[in-house]
């Protein structure tokens, strides 16, 4: 498994592979302590519940696709807008599609390793 993130660009990889091996403990680490989860606008999870709302997702049995579109960075803060995929089909035989535009934001901790502070996975919603 790879470590976590060294550079703010590659959280999202560091994510998708976790999330990919399954393994919830793995894509906790991907979150700092007090970190923000925003599964719809104005209903933001912290602690535990990050865990339960990412596990609703690693339930599905089926892999995460990410591809990092904007990553701007100021010191040891990061801006990242990231277009993810869960495309297949689940343990039941149904399809399944999940698809956003994560609007996140990731900063760099004393150990030097970068970590989600926030995210947002349906941060850019189109408009219709």
């Amino acid at each position: 498994m790879r470590q976590l993130a060294q550079r703010a660009e590659d959280v999202p990889a560091v994510f998708a592979e976790r999330f990919n091996l399954g393994d919830a403990a793995a894509v906790a680490e991907v979150y700092e302590s007090g970190a923000v989860f925003v599964p719809e606008s104005g209903s933001p999870l912290s602690g535990e519940q990050i865990n339960a709302a990412n596990g609703r997702f690693l339930a599905l049995g089926l892999p995460i696709t990410v591809r990092p579109r904007h990553v701007h960075t100021a010191g040891d803060l990061a801006l990242l807008i990231v277009d993810w995929v869960i495309d297949g089909t689940d343990r039941d035989g149904r399809p399944v599609r999940v698809a956003g535009t994560a609007t996140d934001v990731a900063r760099r901790g004393p150990d030097g390793y970068w970590r989600y502070a926030i995210d947002s996975p349906f941060g850019v919603r189109e408009k219709v």
